[in-house]
């Protein structure tokens, strides 16, 4: 990475991987990203499902994840309102910014998120093979729309299922 700058992307793949395997929150998650939902709403930057395991003896329903990665600051108010649009699709939704951010603006942000039950994850952002994500908030499940859940979901369902 020595050369270039980091970008939010570099940290795409890392964040799926640690909400499968760490979080345990999705059983499969994906980098989506960019305008893939053609929608002034956005695209969330990584999207995850749960779906039920064949050896649950109980099976819970399928739950969407979706997260907002910003590495400038200056976006922390803009992830805010993407991750309230994408509980439009999402069960749960979550803004992943990094840790040396002001202790005062993360307070914030921490608080508003824990009003509207979106998860709050620190990362650190020197290198995407060690962001040592960690969660302050984890987000609360909630119903989402089954129109835009249909309407999103059909538009990446080959990668996400």
């Amino acid at each position: 990475m020595k050369g270039r700058k980091l970008t939010e992307e570099d940290f795409y793949e890392p964040f799926a991987d640690w909400l499968v395997n760490e979080l345990e929150e999705c059983t499969k998650a994906i980098p989506v990203g960019g305008n893939t939902f053609r929608d002034k709403w956005g695209t969330p930057d990584v999207i995850g499902i749960r779906e039920a395991r064949r050896s649950d003896i109980i099976k819970p329903p399928t739950e969407i994840v979706a997260a907002e990665l910003k590495l400038d600051i200056g976006g922390l108010i803009t992830a805010f309102g993407q991750a309230c649009a994408y509980k439009l699709f999402a069960h749960r939704s979550y803004i992943v910014i990094p840790g040396t951010d002001s202790e005062d603006d993360i307070s914030r942000l921490d608080s508003l998120a824990r009003i509207f039950g979106i998860g709050l994850i620190l990362f650190s952002c020197d290198d995407p093979k060690q962001p040592e994500f960690s969660i302050r908030a984890r987000a609360a499940r909630h119903e989402p729309d089954i129109f835009y859940v249909n309407r999103y979901l059909s538009l990446i369902e080959d990668d996400l299922f």
